[in-house]
C-alpha cells in the first residue's frame, strides 16, 4: 500500500533516510563518456542474458585502470534510458569508491539502495512513512534489520529491479566483514525479489570467490574505446602544427592504443 504525501514531505523523508546521493557522480561520469564507449559490453552475450533474464548476477572484474567505474556508469545510463518509462522496473546503484569511509557502512549503502527504489515510486510506500514516523519522532535511526526488511518489501513492488555496485575492492579494502554483510543481504534480496545484480571489482580472491556461481565478464579497455577517447581529444593536437601531418596523427593513435595494454587512456597534451 502507498501513502499520499506532498512533494516537500517526500523529500524530507528521503533525506532523513540517507544523505548519500550518487546522482552527481553518475552525471559526472556520463559527461566524460565518449559516445559508443562500452558498446562491446552492452552487446555481449553475458550482458544480454543478464539484462533479459531475472535474478541474474553479472560480475565484471578488471585490472586497475581498466575502466570498471566508467563501464558501471554506462550500464546505469543504459538501464535508465531503456526503462525510463517503465514504472515497475527499479534501478539503484552504488559507487563505493566515491564515498568517505564513514558513509560506507552496510546500513548506509542499503539505505541508499532503498532511497533510490523509493524515488521511482509515484506513491510513497506506506512502510517507509511508518518507518519515518516511528523513528524520527524518537530522534533515532532504524536498526539494520529494519532497513533490510523495508528494502525487501520495496524491491517487491517492482516486477524487476537492477542493482549496480561498483568498486567492491574499494569497499573490501576498508572493511572485509562489512563487505560480507553487504553482499549477504544483496544476495538474500535477490532471492526475495526479482533483482538482477551487476558488480565490478579488481581480481581479489576473497571477492571473486563470492561470485563463483555467477556469470563473469572481464573488463579490459577495448581498442575501439581507446580510439574514441583519443579522437575525442585530438582537437588539442589539431590546433598545433601536427594538424598538417595526418600520418603523425595516425602514429599517435597507434602508439597510444598499443601503450594502453587494457587500461583506459588519460591524455594530457601540451603543444607550444
Amino acid at each position: 500500500m502507498g501513502a499520499i504525501v506532498d512533494a516537500d514531505r517526500k523529500v524530507k523523508i528521503l533525506t532523513w533516510l540517507t544523505s548519500i546521493d550518487y546522482h552527481s557522480q553518475q552525471s559526472d561520469l556520463v559527461d566524460r563518456q565518449q559516445k559508443g564507449t562500452g558498446q562491446w559490453l552492452l552487446d555481449s552475450q553475458e550482458f544480454q542474458e543478464w539484462l533479459n533474464q531475472t535474478r541474474r548476477t553479472l560480475f565484471c572484474h578488471g585490472i586497475p585502470g581498466a575502466g570498471k567505474t566508467m563501464i558501471s556508469s554506462i550500464v546505469v545510463e543504459h538501464l535508465g534510458v531503456k526503462f525510463e518509462n517503465v514504472a515497475d522496473v527499479g534501478i539503484a546503484y552504488i559507487y563505493c569508491n566515491y564515498q568517505p569511509q564513514q558513509e560506507q557502512k552496510p546500513k548506509d549503502l542499503l539505505s541508499s539502495l532503498l532511497k533510490q527504489l523509493v524515488q521511482k515510486q509515484h506513491v510513497m510506500p506506506r512502510n517507509i512513512v511508518d518507518l519515518y514516523e516511528c523513528y524520527q519522532t524518537k530522534g533515532a535511526f532504524p536498526p539494520f534489520d529494519e532497513i533490510v526488511r523495508v528494502l525487501r518489501s520495496t524491491a517487491q513492488l517492482y516486477s524487476r529491479a537492477f542493482i549496480i555496485i561498483d568498486g567492491l575492492d574499494e569497499y573490501y579494502a576498508s572493511n572485509n566483514e562489512a563487505l560480507d554483510k553487504l553482499l549477504s543481504e544483496v544476495f538474500s534480496l535477490q532471492k526475495q525479489a526479482q533483482v538482477n545484480l551487476f558488480a565490478t571489482s579488481r581480481y581479489v580472491s576473497d571477492i571473486v570467490s563470492r561470485f563463483s556461481a555467477c556469470t563473469w565478464k572481464e573488463i579490459r579497455a577495448q581498442d575501439e574505446d581507446i580510439l574514441r577517447y583519443i579522437d575525442g581529444r585530438m582537437h588539442k593536437l589539431l590546433r598545433s602544427e601536427i594538424s598538417n601531418y595526418p600520418g603523425l596523427q595516425d602514429l599517435i593513435r597507434r602508439k597510444l592504443v598499443g601503450a594502453a595494454d587494457g587500461m583506459c587512456v588519460q591524455i594530457s597534451v601540451n603543444i607550444y
